[in-house]
């Protein structure tokens, strides 16, 4: 089937984002479908609250349970990720493995060349190579490239995110309200929308039928401080909530699956000006294109881009920062930028 330029295939959550950028895309003269993907399986509400939505906008609307995929890819590595003493970013892997697989899929079908979604950032085409880059926001708090750094030029090039130049949230919510949408005061989407806000992730993987065997909180020469309860309970940086009481602030630096065994230490000794990443990704290029090269980096959603120098070798990615990161965590992943534009990133492994 050929696919029509005019035609959006939008992710439609049912909240005011994701409305909102519905709305964006109809005054631009787009035809709009809304496609709500069940990560649940079973999310009727979540459901309804979409459908009312694309009702409301007179845009279709596709519904799609996607519950075996996100149960198997997402959920199944995040458990995995914490039974080996990793910290998962769940959306990381449900972005390019579930989400826009899924909307790229759909897209095709109904004929749109482009999908959309709500996130709060932009894409960047380079006329001088022909690429398409995930581009940060212009409001930077809300900005959510790193989340996306995963998706490869077959999505980014067929890309629109409607809300990228929005300066902040209460942008979206006002013009939510001047076009009287439904769900203008909708709050935000929790942080991991497979867990619930009043429950932890620990409790979730253990109702799961996971666990982890205790083992012994040692400090960074070895020695024996006390025993910990399960290394799934755990993430660097961590102070609160340890259970062993050392007469001083106490954070976790380190843990080893291995040894089963989870290192504690003071807040200096989190800090480090080198980091090393697996399983990289590059939006356009190949890593030994960048190697030596001084870009922007992030090792967390919430941190501000740094300075760093990277370094390809073999299957890893060795970043040397300018000024030290604080708790650079296994499991989550580092994100390169050039400018304002995603060049790739990997999970980071130490």
């Amino acid at each position: 089937m050929e696919l029509n330029k005019n035609k959006v295939l939008l992710g439609l959550s049912g909240g005011v984002d994701s409305a909102t950028a519905a709305l964006l895309l109809k005054e631009k003269g787009f035809s709009v479908t809304g496609y709500y993907f069940d990560v649940a399986g079973n999310n009727i509400k979540g459901r309804d609250e979409a459908a009312a939505v694309a009702e409301q906008l007179g845009i279709d609307f596709i519904y799609e349970d996607v519950s075996k995929d996100f149960g198997e890819i997402v959920i199944g590595n995040f458990i995995d990720e914490y039974l080996h003493g990793r910290t998962p970013n769940p959306c990381v892997m449900c972005n390019p493995n579930v989400k826009f697989k899924h909307l790229i899929h759909h897209a095709d079908e109904i004929g749109a060349y482009y999908i959309a979604t709500g996130h709060y950032c932009r894409v960047f085409h380079d006329e001088n190579d022909g690429e398409f880059y995930i581009r940060r926001a212009v409001n930077e708090k809300k900005d959510q490239s790193y989340m996306l750094y995963r998706l490869g030029q077959e999505v980014v090039s067929r890309l629109i995110f409607p809300l990228g130049e929005f300066l902040s949230k209460d942008e979206t919510r006002e013009l939510a309200r001047e076009n009287s949408l439904q769900n203008a005061e909708k709050k935000d989407s929790q942080e991991i929308c497979f867990i619930d806000p009043m429950d932890n992730y620990a409790e979730y993987i253990k109702r799961a039928g996971y666990t982890s065997r205790p083992g012994n909180f040692v400090d960074k020469n070895g020695n024996v401080l006390g025993k910990h309860q399960g290394i799934l309970n755990y993430t660097i940086g961590q102070r609160k909530g340890l259970g062993i009481a050392l007469g001083k602030p106490a954070f976790v630096t380190k843990i080893d699956y291995e040894k089963n065994t989870v290192t504690l230490g003071d807040n200096e000794d989190l800090f480090n000006t080198s980091v090393i990443s697996c399983n990289n990704v590059f939006t356009a290029y190949s890593a030994e294109i960048y190697d030596g090269k001084e870009v922007l980096a992030k090792v967390r959603y919430s941190a501000k881009p740094a300075k760093a120098t990277i370094k390809a070798d073999g299957n890893r990615i060795i970043a040397t920062f300018e000024e030290p990161q604080r708790a650079a965590t296994p499991g989550q992943s580092i994100v390169f930028y050039e400018g304002d534009h995603v060049i790739g990133g990997g999970f980071i492994s130490e």
